[in-house]
């Protein structure tokens, strides 16, 4: 999709746009007044102060056929240069703009002009209102001033333009699409996981059926974790202020922390991520080089303070599960371990289908001596490591300055979603640092105590966000595995006692081989059942007639197919849990 900010020409375009919207609320609304308008990627935004106005869907309609009028006016855009006094004095009625222009270095401020629409703006924009004549208002909500939840609730209204109507036009088709697959919303049909500010934003539940997703993905990937040797752990998801301020995090990271808590004349905090932890398990007992590496795992919850502005559903909140693990080898171990989760990434990705990626080497801003641990040796040391690694396993990536984790140098593992921005999935990072912080050792084949270097690496990321990532990408029609119920059986005769004497059967053979199946047993029109099964996105849905008990068979039909299939039963079960132990990813 369009990146609307980065693409010069539709971001001057969008600009205009603003203006347009803001001189047709202008018009409807006298006593408007605006904040910011600004391009962003999806577009362009305008808040404004309608006073006791809350804009309805029908509201914005009228908007739109005001700009209408506006843009076939075709007045031109014209910018005028006025000392910061005169534009004080232009606005002196309007607390927004006076708040802006105060802001601003003495000397000439720039205006724009078209028709009777006057606004602050330092530009550029297109030659006429006429130009911005292919728009659409795609959406609108609240929006604090200056995002202070203390200050004044304004009207957002966002939108979109382009020079021609076939590109909006098919820009729109692409938000629909986007809006079919937001996880948000297939997680509500589904029934997959909800929200509720009395719990809290940002804190998602994972109901019956997300849960059961979930449950699937960890033991996934542990089940591959503990054949490659790693061993998995369960650590408490608070810690001392101590342990941070050890490991960094306190100074790099706390403003991303929930607040501290006193307790009995200690400090604690909900943990952000299980480096630290897992720093202490290492530090347990002494080591000797013939042990390293020592990888340890855990399906790990953690919690950050998100800007609530940020938040998306299970994509992004303020709790969530990593599928974390450390692990701890000697300088001479990272390439192979490098290559061992490059490798497992790329196992992981094929199973789940996943092609469009891209590899990232984040490195440090050698300028930030706020968010980095200062100690230039260290990371010219560690960048130029896994720079060499990534070279020598042949791996393309493109450089990424400021990206690096506090302590080191990262690997991203970069997706690009069916819906939204690109985002990181996966990563390997490599850190000499909190092994220091931690005085961490192994003894060596000379004898001598070592500072072992540590791997912190995610291959699903959270599961949370990889789940959201898995649903936007199939829509929720997920693979047979993953899906929470893999088989719906139903009867067409609920009142005909040995046809559901056999549907029971059918259900019970499939639970017998771990499948899992619901009968639906309800006395609801069998149309009625079907419909709901297909808005859960069930795999296969049986529907079991006289036939089917007479001949020991089952009909059945795909998910989002019309042509229905007559097998024996026995022959379908064993099917069916054999596409779900190979994990077939396309029935």
């Amino acid at each position: 999709m369009v990146n609307f900010k980065e693409n010069e020409a539709l971001n001057t375009l969008n600009h205009s746009c603003a203006h347009l919207m803001a001189q047709a609320v202008k018009r409807l609304y006298p006593n408007a007044k605006f904040w910011v308008g600004p391009v962003v990627a999806e577009g362009f935004y305008y808040d404004m102060d309608l006073g006791d106005e809350v804009l309805s869907d029908e509201d914005i309609a009228k908007i739109e056929k005001e700009m209408k009028k506006c843009a076939k006016e075709g007045k031109y855009i014209v910018r005028k240069e006025i000392s910061k006094a005169d534009a004080l004095e232009m606005f002196k009625n309007d607390e927004y703009k006076v708040d802006l222009i105060q802001d601003l270095e003495d000397g000439m401020i720039t205006i724009y002009e078209q028709g009777d629409f006057t606004d602050l703006c330092r530009g550029p924009h297109v030659e006429n209102t006429k130009l911005c004549k292919n728009f659409k208002l795609v959406k609108h909500s609240g929006a604090y001033w200056k995002g202070n939840a203390e200050n004044k609730v304004l009207q957002r209204v966002y939108g979109v333009c382009f020079p021609t109507p076939e590109e909006l036009e098919a820009h729109l088709a692409e938000l629909e699409e986007a809006k079919a697959r937001d996880h948000r919303k297939i997680g509500k049909e589904m029934q997959l996981f909800m929200v509720d500010d009395l719990i809290g934003r940002g804190l998602p539940m994972f109901l019956p059926k997300g849960y059961t997703i979930w449950n699937q993905l960890e033991t996934y990937i542990r089940d591959k974790e503990i054949k490659l040797g790693y061993q998995h752990v369960l650590t408490p998801c608070v810690g001392t202020v101590d342990l941070y301020k050890t490991s960094g995090h306190w100074d790099h990271y706390k403003e991303n922390m929930f607040p501290a808590m006193e307790v009995e004349g200690e400090t604690f905090v909900l943990r952000p991520m299980n480096c630290p932890h897992h720093m202490m398990i290492y530090a347990n007992k002494p080591h000797s080089y013939k042990e390293l590496p020592i990888r340890i795992g855990e399906i790990a919850h953690d919690f950050r303070f998100e800007a609530s502005g940020t938040l998306k559903g299970i994509e992004r909140g303020r709790h969530f599960c990593q599928n974390d693990a450390h692990l701890f080898v000697t300088p001479e171990q990272i390439k192979d371990e490098v290559a061992k989760v490059v490798a497992l990434i790329k196992d992981v990705y094929k199973d789940f289908n996943i092609t469009d990626y891209r590899c990232c080497l984040s490195l440090r801003d050698p300028a930030d001596t706020k968010k980095y641990h200062q100690d230039d040796e260290m990371w010219n040391t560690a960048e130029n490591a896994l720079r060499d690694v990534l070279n020598e396993l042949g791996i393309e990536y493109t450089e990424e300055i400021g990206e690096a984790a506090f302590y080191g140098p990262k690997l991203d593992i970069n997706v690009k979603p069916a819906v939204g921005n690109e985002y990181t999935l996966s990563t390997c990072q490599l850190d000499f640092c909190l092994p220091m912080k931690f005085n961490l050792t192994y003894i060596d084949a000379d004898g001598l105590k070592k500072t072992p270097v540590v791997l912190h690496r995610a291959i699903l990321g959270s599961l949370d966000r990889f789940m959201a990532y898995i649903l936007e990408e199939t829509k929720g029609n997920l693979p047979l595995w993953l899906a929470p119920v893999q088989v719906k059986v139903h009867n067409d005769k609920n009142d005909d006692p040995e046809l559901s004497a056999y549907a029971e059967e059918v259900n019970d053979a499939l639970w017998a081989a771990n499948v899992r199946v619901e009968y639906d047993d309800r006395s609801e029109k069998l149309g009625y059942k079907m419909r709901e099964a297909q808005m859960q996105k069930i795999p296969y849905i049986l529907v079991l007639g006289n036939n089917e008990k007479d001949s020991k068979t089952v009909t059945y039909r795909l998910h989002g197919q019309q042509e229905s299939v007559t097998v024996a039963l026995d022959e379908f079960v064993k099917k069916v849990a054999e596409d779900i132990a190979t994990k077939k990813y396309d029935l």
